[in-house]
């Protein structure tokens, strides 16, 4: 169970706040239940009520310092997700995003980031299909980051960037020489 005061990823919501844990008196909702009261960091004002109990959608807590620290140490590391078929493409990108885990966003990011360069190379625009998932992805894992090392989110990818910048950009190198339609 996840504390009042607490930062969690909810989600394909990213990071929020557990502001309270109580019984709540809405329309449709079990008198009897606990709900987590989550204010999402992206929207001060927005509200989130979700049971305690709730399996619907994914919950955990946000990285610590420490693993934070390691997480964007290893991004060199984490592989892509890339699927020739367009469809198929569209749902991994979806599963990824929706997954709450860091390793799947970064891998979106790695990913998109390496074929937009690639398309933009060749004259072709950005998809926004593309764009999309690139955005929701950076997003929660900016995000989190962010809450969890304590830099304002503005400011992740420049640090992101500084930590690992030199190997994406040999990744990049590498990709290129591979088609991607």
């Amino acid at each position: 169970m996840f504390q009042k005061g607490e930062f969690i990823i909810y989600g394909n919501k990213g990071v929020c706040e557990v502001t309270d844990i109580s019984k709540i008196a809405i329309s449709g909702a079990s008198k009897d239940r606990l709900y987590y009261v989550l204010r999402p960091a992206q929207d001060k004002e927005g509200r989130i009520f979700t049971p305690v109990d709730g399996q619907k959608t994914e919950m955990r807590r946000i990285l610590n310092r420490k693993e934070a620290a390691e997480l964007i140490d290893s991004i060199p590391s984490i592989g892509n997700l890339w699927v020739a078929d367009e469809r198929q493409r569209e749902l991994n990108y979806k599963q990824a995003v929706n997954s709450c885990d860091c390793r799947e966003w970064i891998k979106i990011i790695k990913t998109l980031w390496l074929r937009n360069q690639q398309r933009l190379s060749q004259g072709k625009k950005i998809t926004a299909m593309d764009r999309k998932y690139f955005k929701m992805a950076e997003d929660n894992l900016y995000g989190e980051l962010s809450v969890s090392l304590e830099i304002p989110k503005e400011k992740m990818e420049e640090y992101i960037t500084e930590k690992v910048g030199m190997q994406m950009q040999e990744d990049a190198e590498s990709f290129m020489e591979y088609s991607i339609e």
